[in-house]
């Protein structure tokens, strides 16, 4: 059975005598071997009973709640990524945390996908025994640092920060934008030109290293939580064993951008369970003309439409899963699916915040908090145009990139 709130709980009283109380309407969650259900359903709770009612406080500060990730990492979603779990138990679990919250799902999807997997699968012996034990209960934390100023969609080719290897170690210079968990990481996954060779190649950066200054890009619309940085590196000294050997080509790390964008997708999809929860007790508790709003049929039509998105959207990140589980995961097909389930969200977003009307803009009822970090899950991890252009090349053959 999907994982729900019991009608007891104090939280869930506004599910009594509703014949389906899933979001995950036509059971999904119900592939999950009987271990994983019940794990699933175990972070379910956690997160709905001990996350969601607190964590819109910190967003409304911009400010990360430092104090719940001993309890994450007790839950297990600081290691995710090292699991012997099914690909569709940890993109469930992905799609719960973004139930809960989009920025908290942003640490805990980018700590797993690109930092703690990429370092488990590609670092070196003596980096694994350096970082994952810290990784694993978020004592640790790191960050990827691929994104430039100048440089977003084009980064492969446009790549500007160098790396120079000198008799001492690499010598780093560049800066990096848009990084996440950059304002507090201990360390940075930093991509670089070596100029002798011209490669992108992959290196750890301690951000405590005299030369890196970094600053915290504040106003933004949504994912207010996550602490994004810019970066600066200016003539930044690592030992030469800082380098990732299996990313000393940009190629090396192409699987790991390839699975990082189909999180995404579960994102899209976690975030419209969460939209869909929160619409639907609004209309079932909201009186107006001496009846709750869910009687109304415009209402009922919305609720229809975001759950219908959010069924479709879990239905092909289910089916991607199977696809991952395979080793057929390929970028066209993490790029529809991203494209897909985060403009279904926006969608889904718009018709939520609607259900609440007035109270809809205030982030107490999360709708309005939603809908805004919608807006960044359509456009992070490729923009949705140019994730349809991944698409595009891949169906037709043809290429739209200059």
């Amino acid at each position: 059975m999907p994982p729900i709130l019991s009608p007891q709980h104090p939280s869930g009283k506004h599910l009594e005598n509703i014949k389906y109380p899933h979001a995950d309407i036509f059971a999904v969650a119900d592939r999950l071997v009987p271990e994983e259900q019940a794990r699933l359903a175990e972070i379910h709770e956690f997160l709905q009973t001990e996350i969601r009612p607190v964590v819109g406080e910190y967003w409304d500060r911009e400010e990360l709640p430092f104090d719940l990730l001993p309890r994450m990492a007790e839950m297990g979603l600081g290691e995710i990524e090292l699991t012997d779990t099914s690909r569709l138990y940890r993109g469930l679990v992905y799609a719960e945390v973004t139930r809960a919250d989009v920025s908290l799902s942003a640490l805990v999807g980018i700590h797993n996908e690109l930092v703690l997997g990429l370092i488990d699968k590609l670092g070196s012996p003596e980096q694994k025994d350096t970082w994952l034990a810290g990784l694993r209960q978020f004592t640790k934390v790191g960050c990827f640092a691929l994104t430039e100023p100048e440089h977003g969609s084009d980064i492969a080719g446009g790549l500007a920060t160098t790396a120079e290897r000198t008799a001492e170690g690499w010598l780093i210079n560049g800066a990096k934008r848009w990084i996440g968990a950059g304002t507090f990481a201990d360390f940075a996954i930093t991509f670089a030109r070596d100029k002798a060779d011209n490669e992108i190649k992959a290196f750890i950066v301690e951000l405590d290293r005299e030369g890196v200054t970094r600053n915290k890009i504040s106003r933004k619309m949504g994912l207010r939580i996550m602490q994004n940085a810019d970066l600066k590196f200016d003539n930044v000294l690592i030992p030469h064993e800082n380098l990732i050997p299996g990313a000393e080509s940009f190629a090396n790390v192409n699987d790991f951008l390839c699975y990082s964008r189909a999180w995404v997708g579960w994102q899209g999809a976690g975030l419209q369970l969460g939209i869909f929860d929160k619409a639907r007790e609004y209309a079932v508790k909201r009186q107006q003309f001496g009846r709750p709003i869910a009687k109304f049929q415009l209402v009922q039509e919305q609720l229809s439409r975001i759950l219908g998105n959010a069924t479709a959207s879990l239905a092909m990140m289910a089916q991607l899963a199977e696809v991952q589980e395979q080793g057929k995961l390929e970028m066209p097909f993490a790029a529809l699916a991203k494209a897909t389930t985060t403009r279904l969200a926006r969608e889904s977003a718009a018709a939520g915040r609607n259900i609440g009307g007035g109270n809809g803009i205030l982030t107490e009822y999360d709708l309005s908090k939603m809908m805004d970090d919608a807006e960044i899950l359509f456009t992070y991890e490729g923009t949705y145009d140019i994730n349809s252009l991944i698409v595009g090349r891949a169906v037709t053959g043809v290429s739209a990139f200059v």
